[in-house]
């Protein structure tokens, strides 16, 4: 597996932005409403993360590192100003409907974070790689969410209805059911020890002993499995 190969993947799959690393859940829980909402907010956020990622990998050698998470939000501010200018000529429906969350995707932690730990330190083409591949994934999260949310809420798949009004679950299209929807995904992937959030060797490493002082007073434990902190008391 070629370097390229492997940041599509990694994007979609081992680092999932919205199911493995649970990072941009703001716009996640609420614009997927609607699977076309979720799926152009995700496609949105992919052309800033693929454009932001080269122009940024272009200029690592320029930017001083002092300034550069400035130079960061600059430079995807100004991709971000120019998608909402497409969208509200093109598809002003979209526009209307994911609103003030367009605009907030200058401060998405996902763009940042691509941009800090990869991006500045990668060539342009590895970068553009890993930006198609991170938003991919996070376009697959939102629309996935965005079809169950609608499935349920208003027995509707893009658009097309095909649940009579009687079945429909009014919440699940309110801001409780992106909650129920992501905990409902999120369990089924530990069921199927697929990667999450809550299934890593990394979050089971970091769980919490439950002893809080123990581990304030020795930051060395700090973080260890009860079975860890017992084997060293032990020995």
């Amino acid at each position: 597996m070629n370097k390229y190969t492997e940041r599509l993947q990694n994007g979609i799959i081992k680092e999932n932005p919205t199911f493995v690393m649970m990072l941009g859940m703001c716009p996640t829980l609420a614009v997927t409403s609607s699977a076309i909402n979720g799926l152009g907010m995700g496609l949105s956020t992919t052309v800033v993360l693929i454009l932001s990622n080269m122009l940024i990998s272009a200029l690592r050698k320029i930017i001083p590192d002092k300034v550069r998470i400035p130079a960061f939000i600059v430079v995807v501010a100004s991709f971000v100003t120019i998608v909402q200018l497409v969208l509200q000529a093109y598809i002003p429906f979209l526009y209307d409907a994911l609103g003030v969350y367009i605009p907030l995707i200058v401060v998405n932690c996902i763009i940042l974070g691509r941009a800090e730990s990869y991006a500045s330190k990668n060539p342009i083409v590895a970068s553009a790689f890993d930006g198609i591949g991170m938003g991919l994934g996070f376009t697959v999260g939102l629309t996935l969410i965005g079809i169950f949310r609608e499935i349920l809420g208003s027995g509707a798949v893009f658009g097309f209805e095909f649940v009579p009004d009687a079945y429909h679950i009014a919440i699940f299209v309110m801001a409780p059911g992106a909650f129920f929807v992501l905990a409902g995904l999120t369990a089924i992937q530990n069921k199927l020890k697929m990667p999450s959030a809550t299934n890593t060797p990394e979050a089971e490493e970091a769980s919490c002993t439950g002893n809080c002082a123990a581990c304030a007073s020795n930051v060395e434990t700090c973080g260890q499995t009860p079975a860890e902190g017992k084997e060293e008391d032990n020995a």
